[in-house]
């Protein structure tokens, strides 16, 4: 039951372009000392998957920095590991690739070379642990062409590429429909995870080429719901969906919640590049309360229901409160900052006031000065 992995870190950049400008979905940095990727690729090596491949598309140099050899993950090895997969769709003309499809297209080489039976494709606009070995194993169990991971929430409406909710019976997907079209209820929405045999995937990339298909899911999930055994499968843990910079924001901050961080992070399960930062150094007047505080950082004011990434300065006097602030960002003193997103590299002078709200976070984009 061996499977290869394949990690899309582009597909849904459109979601939040603030955070894209100047890198990847997959490399925007998540709950402190993160990126996205770690998620599904720390799923992927949970769950024995040591062959994987990251597809790219634009601003991954960060990306590449990140994982590098794939050594964090236990990734880094002759035979398999971690290979990042070049940004075209179209070895011919050397095209970017559009959509997924196309993306799969461009890999052609890299899935004929795999001698895994399976593939499990995942995309990066997510937080949640999974076991994929358990999707394998309910995909077998079913008899399934192609299984789909759902989590019955509700839908963003303000996503444009996470639209997705399914009709079903019996696990069987019947219906797949935009999230304008159905009502504020749960509903079974597609958490961008897919499972399907290897020989499959290649049959349905060589009949793309051949009919210049563009859309995995318009033309090949939807357009093949009667002809294919098309089933789902649920995720019942926590889930969080990158589905705008609003929602970015909910999810870092659901973290503070003892339960949801139990869960994701409990048994050390998630990986990530290790940096060699100092411990955290708290003054003698600060005062932290349900707070996420990573290494390396100096914190001299106050913090409340924030997550503040590495090597951040939090100067006297200056309170954060249901914030985020990123790497390297340095406050002022006497600040006041409140539902602030802080890229990396910020720096705050003395005395300012910046505000945003719970519905509206203020964002302030990398290396800005204010």
């Amino acid at each position: 039951m061996k499977a290869v992995g394949i990690i899309f870190s582009n597909i849904h950049d459109n979601n939040v372009p603030e955070l894209v400008r100047i890198r990847t979905l997959g490399s925007i940095p998540f709950g402190g000392r993160y990126r996205l990727i770690d998620f599904p690729l720390s799923n992927m090596v949970n769950s024995g998957i040591d062959t994987v491949g990251i597809i790219t598309k634009s601003n991954y140099q960060s990306l590449i920095d990140h994982v590098g050899s794939g050594k964090d993950w236990d990734l880094a090895r002759k035979d398999g590991g971690v290979i990042i997969l070049p940004p075209f769709g179209d070895n011919s003309s050397k095209n970017l690739y559009t959509s997924r499809l196309e993306a799969l297209k461009g890999i052609t080489n890299f899935l004929f070379r795999a001698d895994e039976d399976y593939v499990v494709m995942t995309d990066c606009d997510s937080v949640s642990r999974i076991n994929y070995n358990d999707v394998i194993e309910a995909h077998i169990r079913n008899r399934a062409d192609i299984t789909l991971v759902y989590k019955k929430c509700m839908p963003d409406h303000g996503a444009e590429e996470s639209a997705i909710t399914f009709d079903m019976v019996d696990n069987r997907i019947v219906g797949i429909n935009q999230v304008a079209e159905v009502s504020d209820e749960k509903a079974n929405v597609f958490i961008n995870v897919f499972v399907l045999k290897k020989s499959l995937l290649q049959n349905i990339v060589m009949d793309a080429i051949s009919h210049n298909k563009k859309h995995f899911m318009a033309d090949v999930v939807a357009g093949n719901l009667k002809s294919m055994k098309i089933m789902g499968y649920e995720h019942t843990g926590f889930y969080a969906g990158i589905t705008s910079l609003q929602a970015f924001y909910d999810s870092n901050l659901a973290l503070l919640d003892e339960n949801n961080r139990h869960e994701i992070f409990g048994d050390r399960s998630v990986f990530t590049k290790i940096r060699d930062s100092a411990p955290t150094k708290y003054g003698h007047n600060a005062k932290v309360v349900n707070s996420m505080i990573a290494d390396g950082c100096v914190i001299e004011g106050e913090v409340e229901n924030s997550i503040i990434f590495r090597n951040v300065k939090v100067a006297r006097g200056t309170k954060v409160k249901n914030s985020i602030i990123m790497q390297n960002t340095v406050l002022g003193e006497n600040c006041s900052l409140n539902c602030i997103i802080a890229d990396k590299n910020v720096t705050i002078t003395d005395k300012k006031v910046l505000s945003g709200s719970e519905n509206h976070p203020f964002y302030v984009g990398k290396g800005i000065m204010i």
